[in-house]
């Protein structure tokens, strides 16, 4: 490549750089939704804008909108602009930096081939270093096409190292144990698989109008139901990936592990076509190079013929497995040694896990029984034929190999003969090499030993001729002696054949006689029709018999009719059996109720009995209780009439001295009185004559009254009572002590009122139908005039 050239690589290199530091926003002037770039990736603008070759304003005009041209009626049509949304705006930002290092890159090595003096060559050395299996926490379409092509090398190193190594040894007829291994073709075919595949699907729904990532990853789920290797996030173990929707993501089962991959950008990972307007720019640019690079674009465009990178992906990496299936392949295995990207740090763990999942055990385990070095027999003769002399020439190929492997001494577990090649341990080959191609006295030694070993060879063949003659001899004596047994045993077939139908139908048919002892044994337990059943069982012991020898006489009766008639005197002997158990059960069961029946009738005899005892012992025990019942009673009807008499006499004694007491007071008392009012009397006449007044004292009461009103008092307190109230409880109330403290108060307030009376009786000299002195009867009856209006009030 020329200086300009260089720079111009380097151009292109910095303008993608500069192209994925431009960022957008949503455009609030625009009403459609469009978006913008942001003020602080203006610089970025110009200067990708300048290594590119193109306007600035174009370019910003290409990154947030496209040019969409309708064609009806005819190829071009009206030209719409549409705004892109921000997300679509940095796909067609990325898909633009993509495609212009992708034709960089193919230029690039493009020209590194045509500097190769050679075009085509038979022989060469390719080196294919790819990346290791990808798991991260979160998962997308990168991981998903990188653990795709690592599946595809799994598959074609176990085919290789371990499927194919295997068939050889099978062909050769080498004795080496099978290596299972695990076959991860149904995990490719979830992959590619025509029409159901996870690549078909999303290249379906990103041709549809208006794709959708939910839609693609449900479309995935139902065209692999119940799969295996597919599943839902939740069934990861990691914590994070089972938050993660059913149509949001899915999980696969690959050989080294399960993976989560989310589906959210899938659909824009897998398109990186450039629309229009970006296509058109860059082929207008003023930078050749750029102009170059782009100047073969597919013209077509469309959903409908547009090329996935998944698409792309999958033919490239076909492409590369069939140049790799046509070569010979050696396999180099990277192990990470630990998680935390460390140097002198090794996890022994994970590395056992990394091996595992590659199937290195079972490689290891194929070495340790398998021969990895191998010659054919001719390739191996031809190699070493200018060093052995005139006589061993003459040797084919596999008697050469096998004289000379046998004549250096090697070990017989170091070599094996298949049926086309030779197969050595590791490292034997080369032992052997060296000695074939060692100094010419030790060429002599070994064909000296090879000469010896021939001569073994012949004179074990001949022992082994004159034992396999023998062995023949033995052979035919032993054939003849087979052929009498032989003879014998299709002798004995021929007759078995011909009289077995007949006589296991007799053996059978005698086997009912058993039966019929154990009828007879029956029959003899029965108490009546023992006659008749006795006089059955010989006529079914006679058809027995009558059978028996017809089938004896008969040569040509055949073996369905010997089972029937085995079967009709099966079904009789079977009936009678029946007949008789049933005569048997039905006498048990008539003396079984005769002898329950006399049981239940002396229990209900003895029942009788016992409740009749039960009743007479009940009655007398009646009769003892009310007895003492009523001896008790008299007892204590006594005892309380006696009690009784003795009260009365101590109240009648009681009451007869209270009463001669209460007589003596109230005689007392009633002199008093007398003697008071006589008192009063005499005052109230001289107070009347002298016109004074006289001091009214309340009669004496007597105690008892007094003690009586205490009494009363003390339980009802009837002070603060209405007439009302004690005119209504009077009438109501059946309390006697109530009624008896009602009265005393009542007596008591008339008491008061007549003592009242009598000390406010009138002094003057008024009539007694006068109810106030003349004086204010007067002034009462004078008209006031109005105090305090002038103007009197008058109604209306």
């Amino acid at each position: 490549l020329s200086q300009n050239e260089h720079s111009q690589i380097y151009e292109i290199i910095a303008a993608v750089l500069h192209l994925g530091n431009i960022e957008f926003e949503d455009n609030p002037e625009d009403t459609r939704g469009g978006c913008r770039i942001t003020s602080s990736s203006q610089k970025s603008l110009i200067i990708s804008s300048k290594l590119l070759g193109i306007d600035p304003g174009e370019l910003r005009q290409a990154l947030v909108s496209r040019v969409m041209q309708s064609s009806r009626g005819g190829m071009k049509g009206t030209v719409i602009m549409v705004p892109l949304k921000v997300y679509e705006a940095v796909n067609a930002r990325d898909a633009l930096a993509k495609a212009i290092y992708t034709k960089l890159f193919d230029y690039i090595v493009q020209c590194i081939n045509k500097s190769i003096p050679f075009e085509s060559s038979s022989y060469y050395i390719g080196v294919l270093d790819i990346a290791g299996f990808e798991y991260f926490t979160v998962n997308s379409f990168e991981q998903f096409c990188i653990n795709y092509c690592n599946e595809k090398l799994q598959q074609f190193f176990n085919e290789r190292i371990l499927k194919n190594e295997q068939e050889l040894y099978k062909r050769e007829g080498l004795n080496i144990p099978e290596i299972k291994f695990v076959d991860n073709q149904d995990c490719i075919d979830l992959f590619e698989l025509k029409n159901h595949g996870i690549f078909t699907v999303l290249d379906e729904e990103s041709k549809l109008p208006k794709p959708n990532y939910q839609h693609f990853t449900t479309e995935v789920y139902s065209h692999w139901t119940n799969y295996f290797r597919l599943s839902y996030p939740r069934a990861s173990r990691l914590k994070a990936h089972r938050d993660i929707r059913d149509n949001e993501g899915f999980l696969i089962r690959h050989f080294a592990g399960a993976v989560c991959y989310e589906t959210k950008q899938f659909i824009e990972k897998n398109n990186d076509a450039l629309h229009a307007s970006l296509e058109g720019l860059v082929q207008d640019s003023s930078n050749t190079l750029i102009r170059n690079l782009f100047a073969t674009s597919n013209s077509q465009r469309g959903k409908l013929t547009f090329i996935s990178i998944g698409s792309k992906f999958k033919t490239q990496l076909t492409e590369l497995m069939d140049k790799l299936k046509s070569n010979g392949t050696n396999f180099v295995r990277c192990i990470k040694p630990n998680s935390k990207m460390v140097d002198h740090q090794f996890d022994g763990g994970m590395c056992l896990t990394q091996l595992e999942c590659s199937g290195m055990t079972n490689v290891l385990e194929l070495m340790e029984y398998g021969y990895p070095s191998r010659a054919p027999f001719g390739e191996l003769y031809n190699m070493y034929e200018k060093y052995l002399p005139k006589e061993l020439k003459k040797l084919n190929p596999r008697t050469f190999c096998e004289a000379m492997l046998h004549s250096l001494n090697l070990s017989e577990k170091d070599f094996s003969f298949g049926v086309t090649r030779v197969f050595f341990r590791p490292g034997k080959f080369a032992e052997f090499d060296q000695i074939m191609k060692s100094d010419p006295e030790n060429l002599k030694t070994i064909v000296a030993n090879v000469k010896r070993w021939l001569v073994k060879s012949h004179w074990h063949k001949s022992q082994f001729c004159a034992l396999s003659v023998i062995k023949l001899k033995n052979k035919i004596a032993y054939r003849r002696q087979a052929l009498i047994i032989i003879q014998k045993t299709v002798r004995g077939y021929l007759v078995r054949k011909k009289y077995m139908a007949r006589y296991k139908g007799i053996k059978k048919i005698r086997s009912l006689e058993v039966k019929l002892q154990q009828m007879e044994k029956i029959a003899k337990q029965l108490k009546k029709d023992k006659e008749i059943s006795a006089r059955d069982i010989k006529s079914l012991h006679a058809e027995i018999t009558t059978t028996v020898q017809k089938i004896i006489n008969d040569d040509t009766i055949k073996p369905a009719t010997i089972d029937q008639l085995h079967e009709q005197l099966l079904k009789k002997t079977d009936q009678q059996m029946t007949t008789l158990q049933k005569k048997v059960q039905d006498e048990k069961i008539a003396e079984e109720q005769a002898r329950l029946r006399k049981i239940q009738e002396e229990m209900e005899l003895e029942r009788k009995r016992k409740d009749e005892e039960a009743r007479k012992q009940r009655e007398e025990e009646e009769n003892r209780k009310k007895k003492a019942e009523i001896e008790a009673r008299r007892k204590k009807e006594e005892e309380e009439k006696q009690r009784q008499e003795e009260e009365d006499r101590r109240c009648a004694a009681a009451l007869q001295a209270q009463l001669e007491k209460e007589n003596a007071e109230k005689q007392k008392y009633e002199e008093q009185l007398e003697q008071e009012r006589h008192d009063h009397e005499l005052a109230l006449r001289l107070a009347q004559e002298s016109n004074s007044q006289i001091e009214e004292s309340p009669l004496s009461v007597r105690k008892t009254d007094m003690i009586n009103n205490q009494q009363v008092k003390g339980k009802y307190d009837l002070s603060k009572w209405k007439y009302s109230e004690l005119r209504d409880t009077i009438n109501t109330s059946c309390d006697i002590d109530l009624l008896e403290a009602c009265r005393h108060e009542f007596h008591r307030r008339l008491k008061v009122y007549h003592a009242w009376k009598a000390k406010n009786r009138k002094r003057t000299t008024m009539d007694e139908n006068e109810r106030a002195p003349k004086s204010i009867m007067d002034s009462a009856q004078k008209t006031n005039g109005h105090r305090y209006f002038r103007i009197p009030f008058v109604r209306p």
